[in-house]
């Protein structure tokens, strides 16, 4: 072990015990002699035991530690200390522009455990509310992270959909005049997208030819069908080589789930020289079946011959509901946020700030609650027939409840109760708050079920049945959070919440004004569930929303 593997290991026992709030003396002191071990001029290998005492910024205390190292390999309070240390919050070492003593707030004050969380909460703008972070800090957090991010191989749709058009105009400029088509699950609209894959009207030698030629490009995989490239954007990209006549079948076989194609071909050997997939499908004997809904559990619609439905659209969203103001931890104010909606065509927004248990969002208190209530009044005057809905937040406590009096939660249109503390919970604790919850007679709508954040944090574990029949029982919407980051509801429990009669809400959760438009990222994702606009609640027309609201009133009045 040479000398800077030594003063790595000093250096990152500093942080660790910055990081957790440890002797801050001590620490220095280990910084020290991690500098000073960097910058000796002898091996400390080839030194004897005896000397290294002497050595200029090592005391006996870190001899002794550096005699360790050299005959374990390890250093026992640095191990502990790792053990001790979620590996999120291990991984924020990374992130340049927050120090130890930066992150020992993230992690114990914020209760923030990993670089994805840590994203969220500054686009959420968390941070600047803590000391020592101000929103110059908050936006390098953010560019650092996402620069961060571009090389860790996994990206959220949102992210990949950024520079889809024009990852697939380069790679045809690059081979003019070929059949070129996007494939793969950006095709399939999953979450997460690992590569974005097309498909190309070329030969193996040729792509391998024309691609070692193209800067920005290296080859990372070559197998039967493709080639895999890393790029200098951060998001690998796999080409399929195939003929013109076996075009389409390549196509369809790759932007489908192995079960799916394996389901689809037996209906027909003969699916080449085709020219279109609906003519792939018209062939195999079978109405269109678009790429979202090419998954494993489609497959035994294809078997069944079950028509399939007219699925929600992008403009199928009649109004916003779950957004953010500068009330709580927005960054717009409400009539700005009613505005962007409006522009849109939109016909209403349910402002739902948060509540006054979160107290790191600036969630608002009964006084503010009734002001702004006030203000919505002022504005729906203003600005009818747009209309404004009076919506909370509310948390989830730890026994279930939620945070307001009932005679608050009655002066609200309607109640979102979401969980955003105390994360960590075993599927018994999970479940005990959410039924909790979904029983109070003011709960409107469920937010973000399971609170994971794709790539960043996995969601509490619960018994999605159990939460949806418990929803069906309590006539409670559920969300689909449409935030790129969050996605939850997963899809792949939204056709049972169907088969129930429970009502789905595709919400966008945001924050600045912009963050309406992610409403078509839960679109697309409620696609591949086969959501049709009827069973989505943000789909409602204002008059029948209104009627819904009304509704509600009365089941909780019996």
């Amino acid at each position: 072990m040479d000398n800077y593997q030594i003063a790595d290991s000093f250096s990152l026992l500093a942080k660790l015990m910055d990081i957790h709030g440890e002797n801050s003396f001590k620490a220095k002191s280990y910084a020290s002699a991690a500098f000073a071990i960097e910058n000796l001029q002898v091996q400390l290998t080839e030194l004897p035991a005896e000397k290294i005492p002497g050595l200029k910024g090592i005391g006996t205390s870190t001899a002794q530690k550096i005699d360790e190292i050299l005959k374990t390999g390890k250093l026992k309070i640095l191990d502990e200390l790792v053990q001790k240390t979620p590996p999120g919050v291990l991984e924020m070492l990374n992130i340049k522009g927050i120090g130890p003593k930066k992150i020992h707030t993230i992690w114990k004050e914020m209760e923030i455990e990993s670089v994805g969380e840590l994203l969220y909460a500054c686009k959420e703008n968390r941070l600047k509310l803590y000391k020592g972070f101000g929103e110059k800090t908050q936006q390098n957090i953010i560019d650092t992270i996402e620069f961060y991010n571009k090389n860790k191989g996994s990206h959220l749709y949102a992210q990949v959909a950024l520079v889809a058009a024009e990852i697939e105009s380069f790679i045809q400029k690059i081979f003019p005049g070929k059949k070129i088509a996007i494939t793969g699950n950006y095709k399939r609209q999953l979450e997460v997208i690992d590569e974005f894959e097309l498909v190309v009207e070329a030969g193996e030698a040729e792509i391998e030819m024309t691609m070692q030629q193209v800067d920005g490009f290296s080859q990372k995989e070559k197998q039967a069908g493709y080639f895999c490239y890393a790029t200098s954007i951060g998001i690998n990209v796999k080409l399929f080589y195939t003929d013109a006549a076996d075009f389409i079948h390549t196509l369809v076989k790759t932007s489908s789930s192995p079960l799916f194609y394996e389901s689809l071909v037996t209906h027909s050997q003969s699916l080449n020289n085709i020219t279109t997939e609906e003519s792939y499908f018209e062939r195999a004997g079978l109405p269109f079946i678009p790429a979202p809904l090419r998954e494993d559990a489609q497959a035994s619609k294809i078997n069944s011959g079950m028509p399939l439905p007219e699925v929600i659209q992008p403009g199928d969203i009649r109004g916003i509901i779950h957004c953010h103001s500068n009330w709580s931890d927005g960054s717009n104010s409400i009539e700005e946020m009613a505005r962007a909606a409006m522009d849109k065509g939109l016909e209403y927004l349910v402002i739902s700030d948060h509540s006054k248990s979160a107290f790191y969002a600036q969630g608002l208190s009964e006084e503010r609650i009734r002001e702004q209530h006030k203000y919505v009044d002022e504005l729906n005057e203003k600005l009818k027939p747009f209309r404004i809905f009076k919506s909370i937040e509310s948390d989830i406590l730890n026994d279930g409840s939620l945070d307001y009096s009932n005679e608050v939660l009655a002066s609200f249109d309607l109640v979102i109760a979401s969980v955003h503390s105390n994360l960590k919970m075993s599927e018994e604790k999970a479940m005990s708050r959410l039924l909790a919850a979904i029983e109070n007679p003011y709960t409107t709508i469920l937010g973000h079920m399971t609170g994971r954040l794709l790539l960043s944090r996995p969601g509490y574990p619960v018994d999605h049945r159990k939460i949806i029949d418990a929803c069906a029982a309590n006539h409670v919407v559920i969300e689909l959070n449409a935030h790129p980051n969050r996605l939850d509801i997963d899809w792949r429990h939204i056709q049972y919440a169907l088969e129930k009669n429970v009502l789905i809400s595709i919400d966008p959760d945001s924050h600045v004004k912009e963050g309406i438009d992610d409403t078509k990222y839960g679109v697309l994702v409620a696609q591949k569930a086969m959501l049709t606009k009827e069973r989505n609640l943000s789909s409602f027309s204002l008059a029948d929303f209104e009627k819904y609201i009304t509704e509600r009133r009365m089941l909780k009045a019996i």
